[in-house]
């Protein structure tokens, strides 16, 4: 399923919780308002076996998966306590150079080369394959778990079962949890199920579906581990991207130096964005990088990409500072989570990699 198809799979969670804002999704009053599950929560989760067995899972696996499954209120607690007012349209950005700071620094720049390096004859083969640049799927890999050292230990299972139940976004978590069932029902181990209380899991913190949908097998074994195979998350990760859209031999940005006289107002963005709007809506029109190149735009490592490709502007911190000229690639990676700062932080710290 490409990108002309709406790749749209949207890996929406990851570690640290959600990862799309709770204000994009339908926030109805909840169907469960109870704070505890009981026989309520039993009878729930065995009502969803005619749609676990129209998705090939059979009752023995249905059995073994939901054995012991328990109302879990600190999954609750931790998803209210994310779920927020929408922040208003004249609510101010904060600045991104902290936040850069703090997500490019040295820990993760010189972790990210030692695995780098350690995996890059497996890493040129998965480039050759996706298309995406070892260093990009890299800097994923280190954004989402510390490679590897941070994935969630809630039970996944367990954590979906009863945010559907919850019932405040019953149309996510209810067909992830069916989702985790498929997974057991074709080889997954059960016991492996582990991971945020969203239901995110693995090196590349995947949702169940995306899992299904996306992930590859890196080490030639048969099974997608994404788990504990740091070749199978990395394969996963650009094969993620590849189907986001990112085109091989271009750069996802260039950082640039805006020159005095540019008029902001004339190349202001006539675009309309129907999902995350406040990050979309920051963008200018798009335009080759000869354009910008004519029009007194500099790049800070002194050198120009191909000027026939399409870049947009966007100035993270205002008139004055670092600004990006960013590609098409920058919107696989915003495929990947809907931030700014996550998609610039990922583009920075896989060109700190490269260095």
């Amino acid at each position: 399923m490409m990108r002309s198809k709406s790749f749209r799979i949207g890996r929406l969670f990851h570690f640290a919780g959600v990862v799309l804002s709770a204000w994009t999704l339908t926030a109805s009053a909840p169907l469960h308002a109870q704070d505890s599950g009981g026989t309520g929560f039993d009878a729930y989760v065995q009502s969803l076996w005619p749609k676990a067995e129209a998705r090939g899972v059979s009752r023995a696996t249905f059995d073994r998966v939901t054995a012991g499954l328990r109302y879990n209120a600190r999954v609750v607690a931790l998803d209210r306590d994310n779920l927020g007012a929408p922040p208003s349209p004249n609510t101010p950005i904060p600045a991104f150079a902290p936040y850069k700071a703090k997500h490019v620094d040295a820990a993760r720049i010189g972790g990210g080369r030692r695995v780098h390096d350690r995996l890059l004859p497996l890493l040129s083969r998965i480039e050759q394959r996706t298309g995406v640049p070892t260093s990009i799927m890299i800097a994923i890999f280190g954004h989402e778990t510390a490679y590897g050292a941070v994935t969630g230990n809630f039970d996944l299972p367990e954590a979906l079962a009863t945010l559907a139940y919850e019932g405040r976004r019953r149309s996510l978590f209810e067909p992830e949890f069916l989702a985790t069932l498929e997974m057991v029902q074709k080889g997954v181990p059960r016991e492996v199920l582990k991971g945020s209380w969203a239901g995110a899991f693995g090196y590349p913190q995947f949702l169940p579906s995306v899992y299904l949908a996306v992930a590859e097998d890196g080490d030639g074994d048969g099974v997608a581990r994404i788990w504990s195979s740091e070749a199978d998350a990395i394969e996963s990760i650009g094969s993620y991207l590849r189907r986001a859209g990112w085109r091989a031999g271009q750069p996802w940005g260039v950082a640039v130096r805006v020159p005095a006289s540019f008029d902001r107002n004339r190349f202001a963005t006539r675009l309309q964005p129907t999902r995350c709007p406040r990050v979309f809506a920051r963008y200018s029109r798009w335009r080759s990088l000869a354009e910008w190149r004519a029009d007194g735009f500099q790049p800070i490592d002194g050198r120009w990409p191909d000027g026939q490709i399409q870049a947009t502007l966007l100035e993270p911190d205002g008139p004055g500072k670092t600004a990006y000229l960013l590609t098409g690639n920058y919107r696989a990676i915003l495929d990947y989570n809907c931030s700014n700062f996550y998609a610039l932080s990922v583009g920075l710290l896989a060109d700190e990699i490269d260095r």
